[in-house]
């Protein structure tokens, strides 16, 4: 699919006429900034005359989002101008470790990030490759084709544990052919994982790590739903659940290692809450569109879109979240992709993988478009801003009460 980014570019061409939603400012768009002036990070109103912190009114995104109606709250806190969106993506992009800049962050703060995965049939397809492969990306090809035949059929069509599918899943342990994947993506139980730790995620205009290990790695386009302590769900933003296929092929007990790195959760622009005019339904049908460019001119394109994922997401934060596993600070949790690059950037046979100074486009219309870099994770700055330090700063501002 063709691209749109300029792969000379990089992050400088970041702007409001690029990132916001297709409807600009109409929907309540819930930022998360570090603002100089306040003396820490803020959450924020971004408006159509600018983006206003309104720490004042709710000192973290978590706590906007224990209201009853989120999106009415955040209209209504008036909050202070700290700038532009253009403003702020300039100091995002050439000043992100300055403490003097008002730029953007990762739009949540106390919710920890969970991710489900195998959530489509395409996407599942490639974790039975990875297995199979045990890491090795030469051997991806040729276990496709051979998968593709043992498989037979279209699975899009089954229901994660319905009769149907527990007949599928006889029929293939009898042919010797099971897997964790198959289990997961099939199976009556969702497979949901820890992506990223309260306050590690990075945000839009960032540099996102991959292991400077890792030979065979991905991008995965995904929406976050923003889960209130309560299981309401009351938003969305973007969100790329970078991945190491040569690990988690090694072994699924390598997860943790494929999918939580230094920087390796990217998040937003921005949360948009639900209302009246946006909510799950808009999710439901939403296709999320990937485009990668690299500094070497290559360039890639593909679709998730959310028709043809196989759990509903309400049912999705059903298995997160409920009498089995609270939250009290709310959750974020991804959706998974269909996404999976299969197509060659170097040596044949080996499939797609990350170079540094890969510049990530993540879009689709009602929630803006998601920008980043791609470095390796040792490269990245380090994550040092955490809970403590939240509690700490709030505290000396006289926000906590």
């Amino acid at each position: 699919m063709e691209t749109h980014i300029d792969p000379g570019a990089g992050l400088s061409g970041l702007r409001a006429a690029n990132t916001l939603p297709q409807d600009g400012t109409a929907g309540a768009l819930l930022a998360r900034i570090w603002n100089p002036a306040a003396g820490g990070p803020s959450p924020a109103a971004v408006r159509a005359d600018g983006v206003y912190d309104v720490s004042d009114a709710f000192p973290t995104v978590a706590g906007l989002c224990e209201e009853g109606d989120p999106a009415a709250a955040l209209r209504a806190a008036p909050g202070v101008r700290v700038g532009s969106v253009d403003d702020l993506l300039a100091a995002t992009v050439d000043r992100p470790a300055d403490p003097g800049a008002a730029r953007f962050l990762a739009p949540v703060d106390l919710q920890p990030v969970k991710a489900a995965g195998v959530t489509f049939a395409a996407s599942m397809m490639e974790r039975l490759i990875e297995e199979r492969a045990q890491g090795d990306p030469g051997a991806a090809a040729a276990i496709r084709a051979d998968l593709e035949e043992a498989l037979g059929g279209d699975l899009r069509s089954l229901r994660p544990g319905s009769p149907e599918a527990a007949e599928v899943k006889r029929r293939l342990v009898a042919r010797g052919e099971w897997s964790q994947y198959l289990e997961v993506g099939i199976g009556p139980d969702a497979e949901i994982f820890t992506k990223a730790l309260p306050l590690s995620a990075v945000g839009h205009g960032s540099r996102a790590g991959v292991l400077r290990e890792s030979e065979w790695n991905n991008p995965e386009p995904e929406v976050g739903l923003v889960v209130s302590s309560r299981g309401a769900i009351v938003g969305a933003t973007l969100a790329n659940d970078i991945n190491l296929r040569d690990y988690e092929g090694r072994s699924a007990l390598l997860l943790p290692k494929a999918k939580d790195n230094n920087a390796s959760c990217v998040l937003g622009p921005f949360v948009r809450l639900f209302d009246g005019a946006f909510g799950l339904d808009d999710i439901r049908s939403a296709t999320v569109r990937l485009e990668v460019a690299g500094a070497d001119g290559f360039t890639m394109g593909g679709e998730s879109p959310h028709g043809q994922i196989s759990r509903d997401p309400a049912d999705l934060v059903g298995q997160l979240m409920g009498d089995h596993h609270q939250y009290p600070d709310g959750a974020v949790l991804l959706l998974g992709t269909m996404f999976a690059p299969v197509n060659d950037r170097g040596r044949p046979g080996w499939g797609f993988t990350h170079h540094q100074g890969d510049v990530v486009r993540i879009s689709t219309p009602k929630l803006g478009t998601l920008t980043h870099e791609v470095q390796h994770a040792q490269d990245c700055a380090p994550w040092d801003f955490g809970v403590r330090a939240l509690m700490t700063n709030l505290a000396r501002r006289g926000l906590l009460r």
